[in-house]
């Protein structure tokens, strides 16, 4: 069998701790290092250069076993819930440029040459309509009231359960929350009150369990900003 050199020996390193090569490959990779005996009884020396670099391999994955699984970050729902929004935004964005360029080359110069033909009906046609609304006016009801086009968001309920922030004084926090069209938030700023991060913390965690009413435009959900304000309390050993 071809002895293996000290740099495909190397490269099998890393599939060599894991058990990821057959016995007869880790035969040869043990041999290369350790030595052996020919035919003739004779002990051939084994590389010592590899065997360190071995070792150091070793040392290294037992390092990273020993650190255990690192605990995500209290916030990390909302903060992935933040960054999802933001490429939705961004992507959204790149499709309505999209769309404004096809419109601007192609459909709308074709709509102008469709409509050109059908101004001077319109025209005949709302004068038409004008005079007659002159010549019957029409009863005015005074209850008339315009319909409500934008609403912007309400609270609606929490899923978890709502508590004061706990701060170093009693001081209220206000902070401004940007929902989405599903009623969750997706961002937020602290606009007063205290912003050290166990404030950030706490008021994260409320406003990932708060749904509200969605804001709209003309009854279509659109995103919209709520300022939410939380209670302080201190608590002193």
């Amino acid at each position: 069998m071809k002895p293996l050199s000290c740099k495909a020996i190397r490269a099998s390193f890393s599939d060599y701790l894991d058990g990821a090569l057959s016995g007869l490959q880790m035969q040869q990779i043990a041999r290369h290092m350790e030595g052996f005996a020919d035919e003739a009884g004779c002990k051939t020396a084994g590389c010592e250069a590899c065997a360190r670099e071995l070792a150091a391999w070793r040392a290294t994955q037992e390092a990273l076993c020993a650190l255990g699984p690192a605990k995500a970050p209290d916030n990390l729902a909302l903060r992935l819930r933040l960054a999802i929004s933001h490429e939705c935004a961004r992507r959204s964005s790149r499709l309505v440029d999209r769309l404004s360029l096809a419109w601007e080359n192609a459909v709308r110069p074709m709509l102008l040459q469709v409509t050109g033909g059908l101004v001077g009906s319109v025209v005949l046609m709302g004068c038409v309509v004008l005079l007659s609304a002159v010549a019957a006016p029409q009863e005015v009801q005074a209850n008339d009231e315009p319909l409500g086009a934008l609403t912007a968001p309400h609270f609606l309920y929490s899923t978890g359960s709502p508590a004061a922030i706990v701060t170093e004084n009693d001081t209220g926090i206000i902070v401004e929350a940007s929902v989405d069209t599903h009623g969750r938030v997706y961002d937020y700023t602290i606009v007063a009150g205290p912003q050290d991060q166990s404030v950030r913390t706490q008021v994260a965690n409320q406003l990932l369990g708060s749904v509200f009413q969605p804001a709209s435009a003309y009854g279509i959900p659109v995103r919209g900003r709520v300022v939410v304000t939380f209670a302080g309390i201190s608590v002193h050993g």
